[in-house]
């Protein structure tokens, strides 16, 4: 690894071995920052195992069984030890296991992976970036809450366990493990991590190559996944107040390593903080490279010959130009044939409109003639009838008027007449 590099050896001090304490002044200045990921079914301890992990109180009010979907709830706190500051991140799911149909429950934890990792990505690709002030809300670690059934994993577990591990890193535990036995608990996690094993799921494994933790992480390998026992509650045992849950058959106390392993998970997290958010930067560096790969960049081009990335944008931004070209083409063609047909549609329907007017029109007409004639041929009549009439009555009054001449001439021979008789 160092070809090329010549080796020499210093007359005197110079200086930059205080390089390590530069490092350490500047990292406890900035602080710190770790995201914890807990998933597992309501009311399975996740609330109480945070806090006694951290000896913080979470306060987290009770979710309800009858969420239609899962949902994440992210609490972000500062929490100081010493000189040193640590800004942790505690995400817990809601409604986990509660619906009927389980078959997409992880996929709503999937995402939020994936959005975690889709922002610092956008953080990454600004042009104006400020990553060392940037919160990184990427996950670290995700504890898995097994339910102390004693039996098996159950399908859900398999599924989710599964889409996750290559996304984060996985330590299971099992929640409330005071409820059943210690003999049925150590059959219990080797039949855990058989299943696991058998399905393909990779979990995370404590790092053995580092001298100074080799040891106790191989140790602590052995023991997964961690029984663990979550309480705030104190009871005081002699002249001493601890934190247990207090049962009517004895006392389980939280910080007892042969009661649980709450504190062997607590000294696992905090001794290899630095190696999970390592591990969490690699899973990064496989997400990123694939939404990268996706979006067309690539590193080498076409004849295996290095791609600079300024190159890669300049072909994109042709490629889209291009293509943007061809869309408005297309759509203004698309544009005009829709205009053109409408216009036939109007001119078709103008003209079907048009034609039942005339048709009608012509009609009316027709009737109106028709009528017309009617009415001249009524007119007609009754002038023949009116000529008729003052002609009968002409000839009524010529009549009339030669009676009453002829009237008197009678009456002078009827009265002749009387007289002679007499």
């Amino acid at each position: 690894e160092n070809v090329g590099c010549r080796t020499l050896s210093l007359t005197a001090h110079v200086g930059f071995d205080s390089l390590p304490d530069q490092l350490l002044r500047k990292s406890i200045k900035h602080g710190f920052c770790f995201n914890v990921l807990c998933i597992g079914e309501t009311g399975i301890g996740k609330s109480a195992l945070m806090s006694s992990l951290f000896n913080t109180n979470f306060e987290d009010s009770p979710s309800t069984h009858f969420l239609s979907s899962v949902r994440l709830r992210a609490q972000t706190c500062e929490v100081h030890e010493s000189n040193v500051l640590l800004k942790l991140t505690v995400v817990k799911t809601v409604g986990f296991g509660d619906q009927v149909n389980k078959a997409d429950t992880y996929q709503p934890i999937v995402d939020y992976i994936d959005a975690q990792f889709e922002a610092y990505l956008e953080e990454e690709l600004k042009v104006i970036r400020s990553l060392f002030s940037y919160h990184d809300t990427r996950i670290h670690v995700c504890l898995y809450f097994i339910s102390p059934t004693g039996r098996s994993l159950k399908t859900i577990d398999l599924l989710t366990m599964r889409s996750l591990d290559s996304k984060v890193n996985i330590i299971p535990v099992i929640g409330k493990a005071d409820s059943i036995s210690k003999s049925e608990l150590q059959d219990f996690k080797k039949r855990i991590m058989s299943e696991l094993v058998s399905n393909g799921i990779r979990i995370y494994q404590f790092p053995t190559d580092d001298e100074t933790v080799s040891e106790i992480n191989s140790i602590t390998n052995s023991c997964l996944p961690f029984a663990v026992v979550g309480s705030m509650e104190k009871v005081k045992i002699g002249s001493k107040m601890v934190r247990a849950r207090q049962y009517p058959w004895g006392i389980v106390k939280v910080e007892n390593e042969s009661h649980c392993d709450t504190i062997k998970l607590r000294r696992m997290l905090c001794t290899n903080m630095e190696d999970l958010k390592e591990k969490t930067r690699a899973y990064y560096e496989t997400y990123r490279r694939c939404r990268l790969e996706k979006l067309g960049c690539r590193d080498i081009g076409p004849e295996n010959k290095p791609v600079s990335l300024q190159e890669v944008i300049e072909a994109k931004r042709l490629e889209f130009c291009l293509e943007k070209e061809r869309k408005e083409e297309e759509i203004k063609q698309r544009f005009l044939q829709r205009v053109n047909e409408k216009a036939a549609m109007l001119e078709e329907a103008d003209q079907q409109a048009s034609m039942p007017v005339l048709t009608k029109f012509e009609h009316l007409k027709l009737m109106h003639q028709e009528e017309e004639l009617k009415l001249e041929e009524k007119k007609k009549l009754l002038e023949d009838e009116i000529a008729q009439f003052i002609e009968k009555k002409a000839i009524t009054v010529s009549i009339q008027s030669q009676v009453s001449v002829s009237t008197p001439v009678v009456s002078l021979k009827t009265q002749e007449l009387q007289k002679v008789s007499a």
